[in-house]
């Protein structure tokens, strides 16, 4: 083999670990045999609760209430009913858990909506009584039984509480034309006997690992901030997950608890006055978008000291290869387990896998966006039902270089073939090696810092096939694996390793297009430049393709 480097100039191994309960021991999550257990994770979002975004209808249908509305309108509620049983039949199988714990996952965190377990209480025919539904029990039944069989601890998260803890619909489904958890006592009357039922049911199940009882509550008690940032007691919320705890352990004493402050789990003040409420418990975070310094964890860390408990980052992701490896790091190196999200979303590329969105599927978007014609009830169907179809996992596009960022990059700046280019032979440029920035490849914009920045920093600008730093996007030239790399800046370079069974001199050609600026490109290895340096003058047009000729031996 030969590592090439393409430079272009222009303006782990997981620790075995033993069934038992896991629970707290002083600062750390231990297993049934009191072995230290770092949680490695990945959330199931958009199975039980949609969000919106996941389906690219965050701008007309943010919330699965929303979205499921936008479906029966044109579908009926029978075809709603089918495509909803579809969706989740292929959603999340044995086979994609099989895939997460082949990829390095111990732990799979499950973002639960309460409507699947029970009614809406504007339902229950009788005050304050709770009607218990199958569909959610029966998935939740078979996500445990998947996790156990590949020695996976399954983390239940109530993502969506009756009412809705959080002024971002989006994640709740909160509506605000009816009472939210905090403005109802009946609605948190019926999340805590949710939670004991859940509780009761799996009390003696040792793969379920723990129970995440409030995701991302977001919520303005006294404070000026509408999603709870400026809140000082948090009383409303400490009140409730102290009943909530109470409620469960009246049935298991099992199963760790763990909570999450306000402002999308992140607001702990007040929360831990007095000190932990139950011994087996541990604090949840989410981090998105900030720098991934000692800085942005060390008020979890004081936490973690000063109230002698776990942590664990219970939400992390929607960024870049480079983001990924240096938060993973950051927490393994703190040691805090984390859960990333989500597992499937469409035309996704910052995932382990990507949904492949349907012609017909963009038609309805654009439909419920811009209006026009209606697709007829049969059309759309159609669409929905191909969408549905596109979640199994044979069907997904798997995502090696996010997968390799999340674990193996984490230990080594060591490069791996993205895939065999034997010589001679067509090496398309987007399929460089899988590794870390300044080894695999060199680009200048890396990650989004929007939290720390103030705006959106874009990595991939062409948002398509890899989630590095690298600028890809698709392309009409011939050949073509469907993508281009563009968006070039001076300096950045790409690597590639190469079968080749000899020494010898090689013609390159390579194809490019520019519309105006030239540049300059050549080719070395690890012992220094292979070919001569050649500009290259503009093509006319970012579509309009040239081949250039390069020299070289090895």
């Amino acid at each position: 083999m030969k590592k090439i480097l393409l430079l272009l100039l222009t303006a782990m191994t997981l620790p075995s670990f033993a069934q038992g309960y896991l629970h707290r021991s002083g600062q750390n999550i231990v297993d049934g045999n009191n072995q230290p257990v770092l949680l490695r994770g990945l959330g199931l979002g958009g199975w039980i609760c949609q969000e919106g975004y996941m389906l690219q209808m965050e701008s007309f249908a943010a919330t699965s209430a929303r979205y499921q509305k936008k479906i029966t309108d044109l579908i009926g509620e029978a075809n709603t009913a089918e495509f909803y049983q579809t969706y989740r039949a292929n959603g999340i199988t044995k086979r994609d858990i099989d895939s997460l714990a082949a990829w390095g996952f111990n732990s799979v965190r499950l973002p639960m909506h309460y409507n699947l377990y029970t009614l809406p209480i504007e339902q229950e025919t009788v005050a304050g009584q709770n009607t218990w539904l199958d569909e959610g029990f029966t998935m939740t039944d078979n996500l445990l039984n998947w996790c156990a069989a590949n020695n996976m601890y399954l983390i239940l998260d109530m993502h969506a509480t009756p009412g809705g803890q959080g002024h971002d619909a989006a994640i709740s489904d909160y509506d605000n034309t009816k009472p939210s958890l905090w403005e109802s006592v009946a609605n948190r009357e019926k999340m805590k006997a949710l939670w004991q039922k859940i509780a009761l049911r799996y009390k003696d199940s040792p793969w379920i690992g723990a129970y995440d009882i409030i995701n991302e509550p977001n919520w303005n008690f006294d404070g000026t901030n509408v999603n709870g940032c400026s809140e000082n007691s948090n009383a409303p919320l400490k009140s409730l997950m102290m009943d909530v705890t109470a409620a469960i352990r009246q049935v298991d004493n099992n199963h760790m608890i763990i909570i999450e402050g306000n402002c999308w789990g992140n607001n702990y003040n007040g929360i831990l006055n007095g000190g932990l409420w139950d011994q087996n418990m541990a604090l949840s975070f989410h981090k998105y978008w900030n720098y991934n310094t000692q800085g942005s964890i060390q008020g979890m860390l004081n936490y973690r000291t000063q109230y002698n408990v776990p942590i664990w980052l219970g939400e992390s992701g929607e960024n870049s290869n480079v983001w990924f490896k240096d938060a993973i790091a950051l927490m393994e190196s703190n040691n805090i387990g984390w859960a990333f999200w989500p597992m499937k979303k469409v035309e996704n590329i910052a995932g382990v896998t990507s949904v492949k969105k349907p012609a017909e599927f963009e038609t309805l978007l654009n439909y419920w966006k811009n209006g026009g014609t209606q697709p007829s009830t049969g059309y759309a169907k159609a669409a929905l039902m191909q969408l549905a179809d596109n979640y199994k996992m044979q069907n997904v596009v798997c995502k090696p270089d996010v997968v390799d960022a999340m674990f193996r990059q984490i230990t080594t700046t060591s490069t791996k073939k993205y895939k065999n280019h034997p010589v001679p032979g067509k090496i398309f440029a987007t399929e460089y090696d899988l590794g870390q920035n300044g080894y695999a490849y060199s680009d200048k914009g890396v990650a989004n810092y929007q939290v720390d920045l103030g705006s959106f920093t874009p990595w991939n600008s062409g948002y398509a096939m890899r989630n590095d730093g690298v600028d890809i996007q698709s392309t009409n030239d011939t050949p073509n694996n469907g993508f281009q790399v563009g968006f070039i800046e001076n300096g950045e370079w790409l690597n590639y390793t190469l079968n080749t069974t000899a020494e010898k001199a090689y013609d390159v050609d390579i194809r490019y297009a520019s519309a105006s600026a030239a540049g300059k490109i050549y080719l070395e290895d690890a012992n220094g430049k292979i070919s001569e340096t050649i500009t290259l003058p503009a093509t006319g047009g970012l579509t309009t393709w040239v081949p250039l000729l390069l020299q070289m031996s090895f």
